[in-house]
């Protein structure tokens, strides 16, 4: 079997289709079905047939369908190994949760990336409930933020960091200094950061613990700028207590009290086992629980991408 055969059945399997997955690869519908026809013949196995509601795959099609994700992964993570010995430079790709990559992850990546001056990292900001997918096709090197709900047992998980989320208001907000009800909370305009908009989280399982309706949900581009309107307009968001812990020293905001408006959450990095593992991640799976890397998660916020030394390249994924 060749790589071009298993990309083909690959994408057959991950798009449900052998039309999307030559539109997806830039080849004919035979070149695909060609392609499948070899695996076919060559493994004796008709790994998938169509039936009326879409592909119905074989023990031997869902198989070979992961040993391809991992064979395939692995050809790409080794000819970009094969190209940084020859610059003589290393990139750790990073995935993050959205609250991670803009409170914590800037200062983590500045310490670490200075340890090493032949280190680049790249960041993108995933869904949590996609880190196994990434990893397990090579697409990334590590994830970090909230622990997903469905875990393989085949991948490392490292918690590191607890955190609190509260939620905050302006000064002269009317529920400000008092014990707010339940039902108050659901009337509230709620200022939101992109992980509100995730199904796993700390921030999306308060939100349905206090029942707020979507239809009273305004999702920002960031933490950042739901806070900033929170400050000026009579909106509750929730927040990362150490993110927002000068505001609140200072009375530009004030944490609400009542049932559900504050929860504890943990941070987790996850990564393939330690055989599987580029050395970059390894040691990131290391650094990442000393003290210093703590102070500089907590303490790192607003980093701006200039400092960073060496280059940290950070991609947005809606």
């Amino acid at each position: 079997m060749t790589p071009t055969q298993l990309r083909a059945f690959a994408g057959v399997v991950r798009l449900g289709s052998v039309k999307a997955a030559a539109d997806e690869l830039g080849v004919s519908e035979a070149a695909v079905s060609g392609h499948v026809g070899q695996l076919r013949r060559e493994l004796d196995d008709q790994l998938f047939t169509r039936t009326s509601s879409g592909l119905a795959f074989t023990p031997g099609g869902l198989r070979l369908a992961s040993r391809a994700v991992e064979i395939l992964g692995l050809q790409d993570r080794t000819v970009r190994e094969v190209s940084q010995a020859g610059s003589g430079r290393r990139m750790l790709r990073m995935a993050a949760s959205s609250m991670f990559a803009e409170h914590a992850a800037p200062g983590l990546i500045e310490l670490f990336a200075s340890r090493a001056d032949d280190l680049d990292v790249e960041l993108s900001v995933r869904p949590v409930s996609s880190f196994p997918a990434l990893l397990a096709a090579r697409s990334i090197d590590i994830a970090i933020g909230a622990s997903p709900s469905r875990l393989p047992g085949t991948l490392l998980h490292k918690p590191f960091l607890n955190f609190e989320v509260v939620a905050v208001v302006g000064p002269d907000h009317r529920l400000a200094g008092r014990t707010v009800t339940p039902g108050e909370v659901r009337d509230l305009a709620w200022l939101l950061g992109p992980s509100a908009a995730g199904e796993e989280g700390v921030i999306p399982g308060m939100l349905r613990h206090l029942g707020v309706p979507e239809a009273r949900q305004r999702i920002f581009q960031s933490d950042a700028a739901a806070l900033d309107e929170t400050k000026r307009g009579e909106g509750v968001s929730l927040a990362l207590r150490f993110a927002v812990s000068s505001d609140l020293a200072a009375g530009r905001l004030v944490a609400l009290d009542g049932p559900g408006l504050r929860a504890q959450g943990r941070w987790a990095a996850v990564a393939l086992p330690e055989h599987s593992q580029v050395p970059a991640a390894a040691e990131l799976l290391r650094f990442i629980t000393t003290p210093r890397a703590t102070q500089a998660m907590v303490h790192g916020a607003g980093v701006k991408r200039g400092r960073f030394r060496p280059s940290v390249h950070v991609t947005l994924w809606s």
